[in-house]
């Protein structure tokens, strides 16, 4: 998968909310404002979720098991520098989980940000 290939970077305005970015290479990708819960894991540790993202590619769906479940997931990839951010919840197959489908998962090693 090519990551920036012809992609637009977005920035986005900080005047009312504060970005992160990513580590590698200070593109922008999502407002705090965004957060959905900052009570996440990856495999590196502390992630959060968010709502929505900008500045990212999406690989190709893999069922994985997490913490919570089983899911159908897809990699995310910064869409600059091509660094793998966390991944983006295309299906829950429990119920209880159905909350996270179509939300994100930023790796907090991955991210500059304001905290």
């Amino acid at each position: 998968m090519e990551c920036g290939t012809g992609t637009p970077i977005v920035e986005l305005d900080d005047a009312h909310a504060d970005v992160y970015r990513c580590k590698h290479c200070r593109t922008h990708l999502a407002l705090t404002d965004d957060i959905i819960s900052k009570d996440f894991y990856c495999k590196n540790g502390k992630a959060y979720l968010f709502d929505k993202v900008v500045n990212v590619t999406v690989g190709e769906n893999e069922d994985r098991m997490l913490i919570t479940g089983m899911f159908t997931v897809s990699d995310i990839f910064c869409a600059s520098c091509g660094v793998v951010l966390g991944w983006k919840y295309d299906t829950a197959f429990e119920s209880t989980q159905k909350f996270k489908e179509g939300k994100f998962i930023l790796d907090r090693d991955q991210l500059l940000g304001p905290e």
